[in-house]
């Protein structure tokens, strides 16, 4: 079986953009299984994602030295990653497990192309259920006392188990200006589609008493603006008045879950491409 690779790219739009990565995979003897492009008018900027295979990997130095050259012609920001390689997580929970829970089903059963590495929560309620996985649980106390400290362990955490991705599965702690300066690009946190109308505790309980017919959520990328980073998915479901509190905590749960498993499988698949505070996403 042929080694496969995906390379991405962004750069100022012009022509004959896709014309000179293509010939020079075919140059190389690459053959192209797939390939995406996007055009933005508003930026002036091109995007593309490129899956090929060659015949060795062996040839894949010379991919990098060849496209270098292309790509300072073109002034192109690029990445080349090995298709095979499972990304390796690390999760961050706190006392609401459902997102968790599905993304260890996820990793175990193979659909996501993911190794959970570890779990880290302030809390220790879902040791026994990361065990039951066979991931390691690593109980993280956080107070106003000792956030650095613990931001610190996170990150010798990260360094430790070389994670490509930490995922905010529900962890309901801020982090800091520094910590997310530290994981830029590859922290994604998930939260319920209702900010800012109803912040703070039991927003669906909130959602309840106004009535709301449509509830969601949304998963985007870390950064020190809180909860505004760019967005990489998102989903709603409709409710309607015979449902109760209890009804809609169930129902977003679940979107939840569905909508960031969505977007860790779209940056595993280096899918996502950064365009200012917008994301391109290559479905």
């Amino acid at each position: 079986m042929r080694p496969d690779y995906i390379l991405t790219l962004s750069c100022p739009d012009r022509t004959g953009i896709v014309y000179r990565v293509s010939g020079l995979l075919f140059e190389l003897d690459c053959n192209i299984l797939d390939a995406q492009q996007f055009g933005d008018d508003e930026s002036g900027r091109f995007f593309l994602r490129v899956h090929f295979d060659m015949l060795a990997d062996s040839a894949l130095e010379a991919v990098r030295q060849r496209f270098a050259a292309l790509a300072a012609d073109f002034a192109m920001d690029w990445q080349l990653y090995d298709a095979r390689r499972r990304a390796r997580l690390l999760v961050l929970v706190s006392k609401q497990g459902h997102c968790l829970n599905d993304l260890l089903f996820r990793a175990h059963s193979r659909q996501l192309q993911v190794d959970i590495a570890a779990v880290a929560s302030n809390h220790d309620d879902f040791a026994a259920l990361a065990g039951s996985y066979g991931v390691p649980f690593h109980h993280l106390p956080v107070a106003a006392d000792n956030r650095a400290e613990q931001e610190a362990q996170i990150l010798a955490l990260v360094e430790r188990e070389q994670i490509d991705l930490v995922v905010l599965a529900r962890y309901m702690q801020i982090l800091s200006p520094t910590l997310c300066k530290a994981l830029a690009g590859r922290a994604i946190n998930i939260h319920h589609s209702f900010l800012p109308s109803f912040k703070g505790a039991q927003p669906y309980h909130q959602a309840h008493a106004r009535g709301v017919k449509i509830i969601g959520a949304t998963a985007h990328y870390v950064t020190s603006d809180l909860d505004e980073g760019p967005i990489i998915e998102q989903d709603v479901a409709r409710v309607d008045h015979a449902m109760t509190p209890r009804d809609l905590v169930r129902l977003g749960s679940d979107t939840e879950s569905l909508v960031l498993a969505r977007a860790v499988r779209r940056h595993v698949e280096h899918r996502i491409l950064l365009n200012g505070h917008r994301t391109v996403v290559f479905r």
